[in-house]
């Protein structure tokens, strides 16, 4: 059984285990001890294990951006990366949602695609030769322009 939820602090240790897991070592135990403390962190539970989280904030020129999403190798194309973008999407107090990926990351494109994102833009330079392509989301409809009536 698979349950989204909000991380509770006893989450902690998995979701950076997972994440080393993922990542081949690399710790960014600092980082998610950051998301703790100041912004929402949700997981993926199956069968009460966590098997994947998304951080997400408002950390991008103040709008509210999901900054990581991390779900475990062995429980990938199960539905856990939608589950937990839809689960930010939804804790998002704005009109629209920013994330981010690697050129070279096509999986997280894809997501992207099928859940509605649209390229917003790319940054160059912070991976050499792997631009990060920026995405966004609008979750409440853009109000229409005004439109000039011609009765002036």
């Amino acid at each position: 059984m698979t349950i989204i939820e909000r991380a509770s602090s006893q989450d902690f240790v998995h979701i950076c285990a997972l994440d080393e897991t993922v990542h081949q070592g690399a710790s960014r135990r600092r980082f998610i001890g950051e998301a703790f403390a100041h912004g929402p962190v949700a997981v993926a539970r199956v069968d009460g294990a966590v098997r994947g989280f998304v951080i997400f904030d408002e950390s991008f020129f103040d709008q509210f951006f999901v900054r990581l999403l991390i779900v475990h190798p062995d429980f990938r194309r199960r539905g856990l990366a939608t589950a937990l973008m839809r689960a930010a999407e939804l804790d998002c107090q704005g009109a629209k949602i920013f994330t981010s990926t690697n050129q070279s990351n096509l999986p997280m494109q894809r997501l992207c695609d099928r859940l509605g994102f649209v390229k917003s833009g790319y940054v160059e330079n912070l991976d050499e030769g792997d631009p990060e392509l920026i995405y966004v989301k609008f979750l409440a409809p853009v109000p229409d322009a005004p439109h000039d009536s011609g009765d002036d």
